[in-house]
């Protein structure tokens, strides 16, 4: 069997490859419930302003322009609907991320061990965003229709798209949407990787804190 040195301070071991990438698995497999969770609950979107979504940049001269004339409330009301709809659409993200962990392959794992701060996060956007966005679309769109925002993004953006020498704006909000939500929740597994990577005294299990100990040292 062979064997993968990972330096454990105070306690120099090795592990078999197996037990490497089982512990790898655990961790991200805990790690992504819980952003998961986080994200689908109440204000997990709209409360992180690292992850909120907002109005487009390009939507920047319509924004003003409601908001000059008292109409402000319109875009708080759709930014508010939009992030409602990521949180909903977050808890579908947790089984289809499992899924892809329990498939990978052994020498994934090992590469991902050894690799940057966000490799485990690489990885399952590259195995599973397809998936997700498949996931995430309807229940977004369903979300974004029940609260009329749809339509009104739909034909405020359509009519500012045929303004000549603007920047067009997507007028699929459901689009829009799906592709910022996703963007929010593989941000929130990388910051979750890294905390596993950089406190491995946090890990639930033994092998587990011996394992991620070693990894600032295994390059």
């Amino acid at each position: 069997m062979m064997m993968l040195a990972l330096p454990v301070v105070g306690n120099a071991q090795a592990f078999s490859q197996q037990e490497a990438g089982a512990a790898l698995k655990e961790a991200l497999s805990t790690g992504v419930q819980h952003a998961a969770a986080r994200l689908a609950a109440v204000n997990g979107y709209y409360g992180n302003p690292l992850i909120r979504i907002l109005m487009p940049d390009e939507a920047r001269p319509v924004v003003n322009s409601l908001q000059h004339i008292g109409l402000g409330y319109m875009v708080d009301s759709a930014v508010l609907a939009m992030n409602r709809a990521a949180e909903q659409a977050a808890s579908k993200a947790a089984p289809i991320f499992l899924q892809a962990i329990q498939h990978m392959q052994l020498q994934d794992a090992l590469q991902i061990v050894k690799g940057s701060d966000t490799a485990a996060t690489a990885y399952l956007r590259k195995t599973t965003y397809t998936g997700l966005h498949h996931a995430f679309e309807p229940v977004i769109d369903s979300s974004l229709h029940q609260t009329g925002a749809t339509i009104w993004w739909e034909k405020i953006f359509t009519a500012y798209n045929k303004i000549p020498f603007t920047r067009k704006i997507n007028p699929d909000l459901t689009g829009y949407v799906t592709d910022r939500a996703l963007q929010g929740l593989f941000l929130t597994i990388g910051e979750e990787e890294k905390k596993i990577r950089s406190h491995p005294e946090q890990q639930a299990s033994e092998l587990l804190r011996q394992v991620f100990g070693g990894l600032s040292t295994v390059r």
